[in-house]
């Protein structure tokens, strides 16, 4: 989410502002806790609020409903059994939910799902499975390892984790026999990232929390025709060592073998990309230029969004004809940090 929507939303929060109901959540970090723009609670610090646009995103990214304005129940009031069901789920959010348990419950299973998918735009499950994610992202996010993680989340096997991590690579490994990639999260002084790779290339690169990842690995599983499973390899192995560097300071030229996916067109783009001096921008007409079409800047910019490896392709490295920053899918407050980052490299480099 740009800079500038942040500030946007953070705006209607401060004023309660009833227009941005339902279009936007915060969550505050240092409560846990996800609210509507209309909450009467004490406003937190911008700085420690993550704005959301769905109430699902804020439950994958560890953050619970609070109590006081309710997001889960807009635009309605909830009825007791959906709130006998979310608070439920936050007493043992680690529970597989069967049809038996909504009967204990004294509740029909299909009318849990119809409820759910009217008012919340998911089923029951799926938020039962959203809540779970985020408690596990959360553990990762603070620097756990995933069996760490997974254990911390009460999956005493690791089947119940993996089921977790499938849910946003989007393979079960059980129903898929072909080829397949290996995905890992890494770590970043910038936050989490996540690598896709087999034994002899990367094939993604990316911030966890960029707008779209979803659809950017089941591009690349559909195009590929592979599934994708939680493991390391060695181009993985590689590329955490290359990244640890980078952001120490030690390193601007990446040397981890990478395969693009993108049309011949895109190719050349990010070809080109790859030679801007590090510490230093280009526009996208100086890259239109270099590829020999000095009119094609919107394709070029087009392009430039369709980037699966970042950092390694250096789209951040891409502004504006008129020196504004422009856009960047992993937030242009990261795109801010890289380029003072690359160029303080650069400085003590020539010293």
């Amino acid at each position: 989410m740009l800079l500038k929507k942040k500030k946007l939303y953070y705006k209607a929060l401060l004023e309660k502002n009833t227009d941005y109901d339902g279009i936007f959540y915060v969550g505050v970090k240092t409560t846990g806790i996800f609210c509507r723009s209309i909450c009467p609670a004490k406003k937190p610090k911008f700085e420690n609020c993550e704005f959301f646009n769905s109430a699902k995103e804020a439950l994958i990214s560890s953050f619970r409903p609070c109590h006081r304005c309710k997001p889960l129940s807009h635009p309605n009031q909830m009825p007791p059994f959906v709130q006998r069901l979310i608070k439920a789920v936050e007493e043992c959010p680690e529970r597989r939910w069967k049809d038996r348990d909504f009967d204990e419950l004294g509740v029909n299973s299909s009318t849990i799902r119809r409820q759910f998918k009217k008012r919340f735009n998911m089923t029951f499950v799926e938020y039962a499975r959203s809540r779970r994610i985020g408690l596990a992202m959360k553990e990762i996010r603070k620097g756990e390892s995933v069996i760490d993680a997974q254990l911390s989340v009460g999956y005493e096997s690791s089947s119940g984790f993996r089921d977790a991590f499938s849910q946003i690579l989007g393979c079960a490994p059980t129903k898929y026999t072909g080829n397949i990639l290996k995905a890992s999260w890494l770590d970043t002084k910038l936050g989490p990232m996540i690598a896709i790779a087999d034994e002899s290339a990367l094939y993604l690169l990316e911030f966890v929390d960029r707008r779209g990842l979803e659809r950017e690995i089941e591009r690349l599983r559909k195009r590929l025709k592979v599934a994708i499973l939680p493991g390391e390899t060695s181009i993985i192995a590689s590329i955490k060592s290359e990244l640890n560097d980078y952001f120490d300071g030690k390193l601007l030229k990446f040397k981890t073998p990478v395969y693009m996916l993108g049309s011949d067109f895109q190719k050349h783009v990010w070809q080109v990309l790859m030679k801007i001096p590090s510490g230093g921008t280009w526009s996208y007409s100086d890259v239109a230029r270099a590829i020999g079409k000095p009119m094609a800047f919107r394709a070029v910019a087009n392009a430039n969004g369709m980037n699966q490896l970042a950092i390694i392709i250096p789209c951040h490295r891409v502004i504006r004809a008129n020196e504004d920053l422009g856009g960047y899918g992993g937030g242009i407050a990261r795109k801010e940090w890289m380029l003072s980052h690359e160029k303080n490299i650069n400085n003590k480099t020539h010293d």
